[in-house]
């Protein structure tokens, strides 16, 4: 395996915190696994239709296929929430710092929400941590919170996380009332007859849904640690991770190929209208942050009349109408600062001469391959920024150009190798089988008035295993924590059963401070890493 070649080049304090980082790491997705996963099984074993030990088994394999299938678009989600700067910088002290805070804070959390029997959401939390880094490191290295984060795709997760919990309780509740109408079957809509197993039919209806479920959370949050373990490993051992080192000869080729198209595409006059456009606004809003930062004295007129300097620049809607908490927190913001200080054609161009001729990234110095990932990813990362925010100034045709070699030179640092892979997935089933009581008693007794019904297990574990199938066909990362509990809420209010109000409440809570509570641990983790590591 490579990693154990690439332990020859590491000074024993290297290898000592690669293994540290990789512990922590793992430990994370085991707490996933007993934290989130333990959802799952509630329904099979609240309605007898599975015992506890078999459930938990049979959860924790379909979580480890579901890893092995699911692929990596949920994993480079997370990932891409991280500012740019970090990810071309990983393999600096401080890099590492932010992704071992993070991860720490997220495993904080998740151990106290479990120990209160909880089903507070591990995604949220993974995801708060992410940001308060991201906003902690933007407010020393920039003094402003909001060029940390990327903040196009936090909004599309945090819409997923918002709405995926409505959606649950909606559709599950909808699905039981459906399925009273067209399944007559009044065995279905009763509490479990004491030990005994429910007919045959039914219970491989609750088998089968507890095992999507299962599958799904494999597929979806299996993702969300492999990503941030691959920037551990990228920043402790870039030599061998910076690059897809079993890149065929082929395959760079294509890359090459690739690069010379985006090239052409780049050097089209709409898109070096726009870029030269961004440049000169660049300037002009530097100018004002450096006024409005002057510790000496800040001169507030001053810096609204160097801002009226932006106005002939403002074509692109860089200054839509801002909350009052948004100006403070940055009063003169730039559309992207990676636009803003990157060209991306001469990334592109870049990018095809280092790779022409070459046959493997192994005839690369490590310096090289390092080089060839920081212009792949602020390449990447441009393309992405310029489609965004000028994407509806475009034509359809280039767009979809744009977007398809974006994601063609993406793949040589957009990877995951087999190990971490099986890794993850070993970790997430084992969670499964070692902490999942506190959570299942929740799920399963206290949140309901009365015992879960065959139906009503069914229904929201079919929800939660198609909700969270299509979010990871999506390449969002959903809680399978929320859609559940939601869903089981909706079949308690659909079936007139009644809903334990406090156990609601406290879920509901959970799931509001998750992300605020993240932000914050992760954030001070961080500032107290930075006083005892050198920038």
């Amino acid at each position: 395996m490579e990693l154990f070649d690439a332990l020859s080049t590491l000074s024993a304090t290297q290898v000592v915190l690669l293994f540290g980082a990789l512990v922590i790491a793992f430990g994370f997705e085991c707490v996933n696994g007993f934290h989130d996963t333990a959802n799952a099984v509630a329904t099979v074993i609240y309605t007898k239709s599975l015992k506890p030990t078999p459930a938990v088994i049979w959860s924790g394999m379909w979580n480890f296929i579901g890893v092995h299938v699911g692929g990596i678009g949920v994993a480079f989600s997370i990932v891409h929430l991280l500012p740019v700067d970090l990810l071309v910088n990983i393999k600096e002290s401080r890099g590492l710092a932010m992704v071992l805070s993070l991860l720490a804070a997220a495993i904080i959390w998740n151990f106290a929400t479990w120990y209160k029997g909880l089903p507070a959401s591990s995604s949220h939390s993974l995801i708060g941590s992410i940001i308060g880094v991201g906003m902690m490191n933007a407010w020393m290295e920039h003094g402003s919170l909001f060029k940390g984060i990327n903040w196009h795709k936090a909004s599309e997760v945090g819409m997923a996380l918002m709405l995926s919990p409505l959606i649950g309780f909606g559709l599950a509740a909808g699905l039981l009332l459906i399925g009273k109408r067209l399944i007559p079957s009044k065995k279905l809509y009763e509490p479990p007859d004491a030990d005994a197993p429910p007919p045959l039919w039914i219970r491989g209806i609750l088998i089968g849904t507890c095992t999507g479920v299962s599958f799904a959370h494999g597929s979806n949050d299996g993702q969300k640690g492999m990503g941030l373990i691959m920037l551990v490993l990228i920043g402790i051992v870039p030599a061998t991770y910076a690059l897809n080192m079993g890149t065929s000869a082929d395959d760079i080729s294509g890359l090459v190929a690739a690069a010379r198209d985006l090239e052409a595409e780049l050097s089209a006059p709409e898109i070096v209208e726009v870029m030269t456009a961004l440049k000169e606004e660049h300037v002009a809003t530097t100018r004002v942050e450096q006024i409005m930062r002057d510790p000496q004295a800040i001169n507030f007129e001053r810096g609204r009349a160097v801002a009226a300097t932006i106005e002939p620049y403002a074509t692109f809607d860089f200054y839509k109408p801002r909350s009052a908490v948004d100006q403070v927190l940055d009063p003169y913001p730039r559309a992207d600062a990676v636009l803003a200080t990157l060209d991306p054609l001469p990334l592109a161009q870049n990018i095809a001469a280092s790779l022409e001729g070459a046959k493997s990234f192994h005839d690369l110095e490590a310096d090289k391959r390092w080089e060839l990932r920081t212009q792949l990813v602020e390449l990447g990362a441009s393309v992405r920024t310029l489609v965004h925010y000028f994407g509806d100034r475009m034509a359809e045709d280039r767009r979809k150009v744009l977007q398809s070699l974006s994601g063609k030179l993406a793949e040589p640092v957009e990877y995951i190798p087999e190990w971490v892979v099986m890794g993850v997935a070993l970790c997430l089933g084992l969670g499964t089988m070692v902490g999942w009581k506190r959570i299942v008693v929740t799920v399963g007794e206290k949140i309901g008035k009365t015992h879960l019904t065959y139906a009503q297990g069914a229904a929201a574990e079919l929800v939660a295993a198609t909700t969270i199938g299509m979010a990871d066909y999506g390449g969002l990362p959903v809680s399978t924590t929320h859609v559940l509990s939601s869903g089981v809420a909706g079949t308690m209010w659909a079936n007139k059963s009644g809903i334990q109000g406090s156990t609601v409440r406290d879920i509901a809570l959970a799931w509001i401070l998750t992300l605020p509570v993240a932000m914050t641990l992760s954030a001070s983790c961080y500032w107290v890493a930075t006083l005892f590591i050198p920038a």
